[in-house]
């Protein structure tokens, strides 16, 4: 049985002003990118939001 190695690597990065909506947008874009292999996550710090976007395997 092969195991999968789960390895995720970032593609990049976005800063942007707070705003709660946003995980909306993470959320809907995780649900509907899902089977191309793709990530996205949003973190806030300060006064700023950041949303990455990662590449799994």
């Amino acid at each position: 049985m092969d195991q999968k190695t789960g390895k995720i690597e970032l593609i990049g990065t976005q800063k942007l002003k707070i705003n709660p909506e946003l995980y909306k947008v993470v959320d809907f874009l995780n649900k509907n990118l899902k089977e191309h292999n793709l990530m996205f996550g949003l973190s806030k710090k300060e006064n700023t939001m950041t949303m990455a976007i990662y590449e799994v395997e």
